[in-house]
């Protein structure tokens, strides 16, 4: 039994004036967002223009605060002047995008010190009409109505009707096992969604071979070969929907779009065209997630470790020839889900590392070929004659390769959010699945950083 935070999602049915609303609160975050963003850029200008005439110290104008707490205290003091129409949305609006940009600004400012892991981030950028449509709520009356189970209540929207029942929350908030902390809305795809932020406690079964350790090797003619033998097909949604894709992409082509440059604005059919490509877009998502989820769910409920390789997607999907192709399997997805899962359920996740030679290693006997081209599909063994595909034998020296009571130099074993090049342990983030980690855990040592007063304006 374990407390986590798992995420609950349900479409939602709103009628013409639930919309409405619904709009103005995404469009008031977007609105606070930019109010900020804007007064920060304005603040760091302006002391760049005072340093560059010589001024420094005390004399520069002091600067803004960029915490959510400080821009939320800007706010409330200039929103009367800004944004007279505040009042009309609820407060909650407004201090989601100002907590977003305080993230925003903090993920910049780590990312510059090295305190963030992967890509250099830029700074933040004002939002436009066109961005995705979301609003959280955190305080307020929010949460499941007890009628029918098929309506949420939202601060100042009111009660909207769910499109699906919402039993499977409702069932544990009535017993008492979870807590709901906040909800999001969000406009995907021509549909709202509402996703609340529950704190749960968690009972999961056992798996039902325990002891047995299982090897995945991820690919694209198959999604995935199990050390068992099996063999998971590849569905190929998007392969599925490239025709019907690339015939509205034609004729969105065809037709009048947005132009800046002379103030050209789009046609109704092109806007059409549009949606109808967004649509289709969200089917392949949705197709996929649910394979996925349906294939990890399987595997976390079946197997006591599961290993898996630590690939490079990033650097996959840069190959023009694959690039699609990876991305329709979902393979950072697929590892994603297996780690949060077998959180839960108690089940080892080892990563192997991302220079094993799993293809090149015969699984019956250990020898390690020089060279494998990748069209060689069948792996031959100059030495014990050993002969099988070359998925299936990548996932046996997977399954070899970790033991369910031992350790390996070449596998480390991984926790929801943790780094697979790191030996030591490592706690979910806690954001929508996971274990709430304590201050501190699987951080690594670094100089201080600096307060944002050392950096000059990015743009």
């Amino acid at each position: 039994m374990s407390t986590v935070l798992q995420a609950y999602r349900f479409a939602l049915d709103p009628n013409p004036g639930q919309e409405s609303a619904l709009r103005s609160h995404c469009g008031s975050q977007r609105f606070a967002f930019n109010w900020g963003l804007g007064k920060i850029k304005a603040n760091l200008s302006q002391r760049e223009a005072e340093a560059s005439y010589g001024m420094g110290g005390d004399e520069l104008t002091p600067l803004v605060g960029w915490s959510a707490y400080g821009l939320r205290k800007d706010w409330n003091q200039a929103k009367h002047e800004v944004a007279p129409w505040w009042a009309e949305n609820s407060k909650e609006a407004y201090s989601s995008g100002l907590a977003n940009l305080a993230s925003a600004l903090k993920n910049w400012r780590d990312s510059r010190v090295g305190r963030r892991q992967g890509r250099r981030l830029g700074f933040p950028r004002f939002k436009g009409k066109r961005a995705g449509l979301s609003c959280r709520f955190t305080t307020g009356s929010f949460g499941l109505v007890d009628q029918d189970r098929r309506h949420v209540r939202l601060p100042r929207i009111g009660v909207v009707r769910t499109h699906e029942s919402t039993r499977t929350l409702a069932r544990r908030v009535e017993k008492g096992t979870a807590r709901i902390r906040s909800a999001t809305v969000s406009y995907r795809a021509r549909r709202w969604f509402v996703s609340f932020s529950v704190e749960i406690t968690r009972n999961d079964s056992t798996p039902t071979r325990p002891g047995t350790t299982l090897g995945v090797d991820l690919g694209i003619k198959s999604l995935a070969v199990l050390s068992t033998g099996e063999v998971i097909a590849n569905p190929r949604h998007l392969e599925v929907a490239q025709r019907e894709l690339r015939r509205l992409q034609r004729q969105a082509s065809r037709r009048q779009g947005p132009d800046r440059r002379h103030g050209q604005k789009a046609s109704n059919r092109w806007s059409k065209t549009q949606a109808r490509i967004r649509k289709l877009h969200a089917d392949v998502a949705n197709a996929r997630r649910d394979g996925l989820h349906k294939l990890t769910t399987r595997l976390v409920r079946t197997y006591g470790a599961i290993v898996l390789e630590d690939l490079n997607v990033s650097g996959m999907v840069t190959n023009r020839r694959l690039a699609r192709h990876v991305a329709g399997v979902g393979m950072a997805e697929l590892r994603r889900q297996i780690e949060y899962k077998a959180a839960w359920a108690g089940v080892r996740v080892h990563i192997a590392d991302r220079w094993y030679p799993s293809s090149k290693t015969c699984s019956g006997c250990g020898v390690v070929k020089a060279k494998l081209r990748l069209s060689d599909r069948v792996f031959a063994c100059s030495s014990c004659g050993t002969s099988m595909d070359r998925d299936l034998n990548a996932a046996r020296n997977l399954a070899n390769l970790v033991e369910a009571s031992s350790h390996s130099w070449w596998a480390t074993e991984n926790e929801p959010d943790g780094n697979p090049c790191q030996t030591r342990t490592m706690r979910a983030a806690g954001t929508a699945t996971g274990r709430p980690a304590p201050h501190g855990a699987g951080q690594r040592r670094h100089r201080k950083a600096p307060t944002h007063e050392t950096f000059s304006h990015v743009s």
